[in-house]
């Protein structure tokens, strides 16, 4: 199941919410709400059907990028600057942990947005369309295209100066790609969302697999070694079946510290606590309906209508039994999400779109910029390495008879696929950052690049997918 059907899914599921509520039952003898408590629970449901909308969620994180270009070329940079560059320290007994604002976006608050990142993951993995190998390999495989290829021309234009970023217009935005996809509605096919999907999750996972394996520093060993006890005590709660969710994110945090004291970056422990949390129910689903049916009687004999509901000790006791039951049928992994994804979505990408695409070009030579072998390489990884990429693995494959083209999508989409899969905002910017975070000039000409790739790739996309898709 892809991004996009589980928040179809979500929608669904707070239909069934209104029924289960009497609020689409006007013939019920007794409603639970009265109307104040139905219209606010109606726009709670609005609320939740704007915060689970992916291009709502993509236009905040355009405009928060836009938002940041104008403020770097105008007076109030130095001062925004300066407030990033601002440490904020924490002495314990003698011992200082100091971090500025700009590393609290970067490595906290990303190690939450990877966080989200691992439960999708892994909810692909679980149930979703990488527990299908056969039917994952194809989109898989062309992520790999996808990756080498833009890797290569960067590396190609960049040979003899700034070669350290060549993972840098590898990497696809899942959440402005598919925002940017869903603009066409109805008229792209499902499979060709299944399809970009799989292909943006392979995506990620591949520049998680680049940014611990050569965008850290030198491993701290001991801080290494402690890291992975607290990995085996987040697999020993796993194992022993236990699903409150307060003490993973307990010590996910102290993974996150450790990590980040080891030199690697530490974003990867959101993807390893992810990995850790249950993804199964805590009691046999396939009994509850029968047990809550045996618990009606009770609940019935219990109640009394002429008595205040706080009087009612006994009918509350049994309530409360039930409520414990039912808030353990929902796995900790989906609770988790869900708690997770509208902050992620509107408060985190947000803000390090703002504090990462500060663009200033006062007192620049654009020339200087858009002529640097980075932007180049950058910019042309996004915009040809990307589709050359996917649409050559993906030919590769079916051609050697590796592969299948999946039902419902041609060739017209797959090259539309690659053209989207260049837009690369989120984690382009925080390779970028870890590749040149010591070379002013190398940043700016890629932030730079990053940007004209992905507005380039993102508009040329939707232009080719709207013809692609009448036909």
């Amino acid at each position: 199941m892809t991004k996009h059907t589980r928040r179809q899914s979500r929608r669904s599921t707070k239909a069934v919410e209104r029924k289960a509520l009497a609020l689409d039952a006007p013939g019920a003898p007794v409603p639970l709400l009265n109307e104040s408590q139905r219209l606010r629970l109606e726009h709670r449901s609005a609320f939740e059907n704007i915060t689970s909308n992916g291009t709502i969620s993509a236009c905040v994180m355009i405009v928060a990028a836009v938002a940041a270009v104008i403020c770097a070329n105008t007076d109030a940079y130095e001062a925004v600057h300066a407030f990033f560059e601002r440490p904020v320290a924490i002495d314990i007994c003698g011992w200082t942990f100091s971090l500025t604002f700009e590393l609290f976006v970067n490595d906290f608050l990303m190690g939450i947005f990877f966080l989200l990142v691992g439960t999708e993951l892994k909810y692909e993995m679980t149930v979703g369309q990488l527990k299908r190998p056969r039917q994952a390999m194809l989109p898989m495989l062309a992520a790999v295209g996808g990756v080498i290829a833009p890797a290569c021309i960067y590396a190609f234009v960049n040979r003899d100066g700034a070669i350290y970023g060549w993972a840098i217009p590898m990497a696809t935005d899942i959440a402005f790609a598919l925002g940017v996809l869903s603009l066409l509605g109805s008229r792209v096919p499902p499979a060709i969302k299944v399809f970009f999907s799989t292909l943006a999750i392979a995506d990620d996972l591949l520049a998680i697999v680049a940014i611990a394996l050569f965008y850290g520093q030198t491993p701290q060993l001991g801080w290494l070694a402690a890291a992975a006890v607290v990995t085996c005590l987040l697999i020993a709660l796993n194992v022993r079946r236990h699903f409150r969710l307060a003490p993973y994110l307990a010590l996910g945090l102290v993974l996150w510290f450790f990590v980040y004291q080891s030199g690697i970056h530490a974003t990867l422990a959101g993807v390893i606590l992810a990995f850790t949390i249950p993804a199964r129910s805590d009691i046999d689903a396939s009994g509850l309906v029968g047990w809550l049916q045996a618990k009606l009687p009770e609940l019935e004999d219990r109640f009394d209508d002429k008595t205040h509901i706080l009087g009612q000790h006994d009918f509350t006791h049994a309530v409360y039994g039930v409520e414990r039951i039912m808030h353990r049928v929902t796995p900790p992994l989906q609770r988790l999400e869900n708690a997770i994804s509208t902050p992620v979505n509107f408060i985190i990408l947000p803000l390090f779109a703002f504090v990462n695409a500060q663009v200033r070009l006062v007192g620049v030579d654009p020339a200087s910029v858009l002529f640097d072998p980075v932007a180049i390489g950058t910019y042309l990884g996004m915009l040809l390495g990307k589709p050359i990429g996917i649409v050559g693995m993906t030919c590769a494959l079916i051609k050697l008879g590796l592969a299948e083209m999946p039902q419902g999508v041609g060739w017209r989409h797959i090259v539309g696929v690659g053209i989207l899969g260049g837009i690369g905002f989120t984690m382009s910017i925080l390779i970028s950052g870890l590749a040149f975070g010591g070379a002013p000039a190398e940043l700016l000409a890629s932030k730079t690049a990053i940007l004209a790739g992905s507005i380039s790739s993102a508009a040329i996309g939707l232009i080719y997918m709207r013809f692609a898709c009448r036909e």
